[in-house]
């Protein structure tokens, strides 16, 4: 019969046949894909995305936030497509994959259950030509995202807490990081280093700074800045060169060969030039358990890493999948960078603006990639000076600035 227009099945046997179809329907429609079902939120949104880029002359690096707004997934795939063909060549927290203009990152093993509500962290680096607009059509297990807008609202800077972001290093099994992660604290009070160079009062250092080349010296200069600062009115600026000997640093006057037992450090740098291909340092300190040779913290292949002088082991290893652990030092704004070194066992962190940096972590086990080579040295480093400058080992030359320096027995915030 008819009722209103609609047609109504009057026998069982009517609606036996629909419940039929819809249920091979329906099962083919599940049978599409792999992994968890489309988590869809409010509105039919499977989340929100917040990606805050950061762009320098043929690259790239952005960092993700995904917001679950659906239901919770125990594994996780976010896809988009670049507008201008820009092309991912590493990343961190997730497994990134492209063909032509279409991308997708997937979840690794620890951070693949997102309850609804949470949010989950990944970055990636890349090169661009041309432009480098920032993608606009993101889906969440291959449903759309809220807004799909290629200028999503940045997620607010988290304060510090007492956790350190989930390691990315892929360990056999998830375990506490030794190093001790007390809550770091604003400021620097307190800490034996803690200079914004406002006492220095000509362009020359004095006082608790004064310059240094560690190795050998040359062309580089160091001087008091007053056109360029983080905080007050002044900050150090450094022209490093490249090529071997021309080193040279603003190395600390006080002693610091106390401070323990991790040794706390906070900078905030703002660099000219992106970290070159070859290798570089920009802070080093002298490492008394180990014959005085340097503890270097620079770059290598475009990204952040660790030396050590005494055998030129890297914290992370410098091949491709080591390096894509680490992170580039972003350009022409200030950042913050911290670490930490433990004096009492081969333990070692560092964040850049509060991003704990995966290839940048030194747990004690040995992992592939990461700190494997670094932990052929058993003993633990004990730092007892501070120099911050620049020297280069072959091609890569670089104008920075430092500024609100500290360093430490207790964690330093940014």
């Amino acid at each position: 019969m008819v009722h209103d227009g609609a047609r109504t099945y009057g026998s069982r046997r009517g609606r036996g046949a629909v419940l039929a179809v819809l249920a091979v329907v329906l099962g083919l429609l599940a049978g599409f894909g792999q992994g968890p079902a489309p988590a869809w939120g409010a509105g039919g949104a499977a989340c929100r995305v917040s990606w805050v880029g950061n762009e320098w002359t043929g690259g790239f690096t952005a960092q993700v936030t995904v917001t679950n707004t659906g239901a919770a997934v125990g594994s996780w795939k976010l896809s988009w497509t670049f507008a201008a063909g820009q092309q991912v060549t590493s990343g961190w927290n997730a497994q990134l994959s492209q063909s032509g203009t279409a991308v997708t990152a997937s979840s690794l093993s620890y951070n693949g259950t997102v309850a609804s509500g949470s949010s989950v962290s990944f970055g990636l680096q890349g090169t661009w030509s041309g432009s480098d607009p920032a993608p606009a059509d993101f889906a969440f297990n291959g449903a759309s995202c809220q807004g799909g807008s290629g200028t999503p609202t940045p997620t607010p800077t988290p304060s510090p807490t007492p956790t350190p972001t989930p390691p990315a290093s892929p360990s056999p099994s998830p375990s506490p990081t030794p190093t001790p992660t007390p809550t770091p604290t604003g400021g620097c009070f307190g800490a034996v280093v803690c200079s914004g160079f406002e006492d220095q009062s000509g362009s020359t250092l004095t006082g608790d700074w004064t310059v240094a080349a560690p190795d050998c010296a040359g062309a580089g200069t160091v001087t008091v800045d007053t056109s360029v600062a983080h905080g007050g009115s002044r900050s150090l600026r450094v022209d490093g060169r490249a090529g071997y000997c021309n080193h040279v640093f603003a190395a600390t006057t006080k002693d610091v060969s106390a401070v323990g037992p991790v040794v706390y450090a906070r900078y905030w740098v703002r660099h000219t030039t992106a970290l070159p291909a070859d290798h570089i340092a920009m802070v080093t300190m002298a490492d008394a358990a180990n014959g005085g040779k340097h503890l270097r913290l620079g770059g290598q292949n475009g990204a952040l890493q660790w030396n050590r002088e005494s055998d030129d082991a890297t914290l992370p290893a410098q091949s491709p999948v080591g390096v894509a652990q680490s992170l580039p030092l972003p350009v022409g704004q200030w950042v913050c960078v911290r670490f930490a070194v433990d004096t009492t066992k081969q333990s070692m962190d560092t964040w850049l603006n509060d991003q704990q940096v995966p290839g940048l972590h030194d747990d004690g086990v040995p992992t592939a990639d990461i700190d494997q080579q670094w932990l052929t040295r058993t003993t633990a480093p004990r730092p007892v000076t501070l120099d911050l400058g620049w020297e280069a080992y072959g091609n890569g030359a670089d104008t920075l600035w430092y500024d609100d320096v500290a360093l430490g027995s207790a964690p330093i915030a940014c």
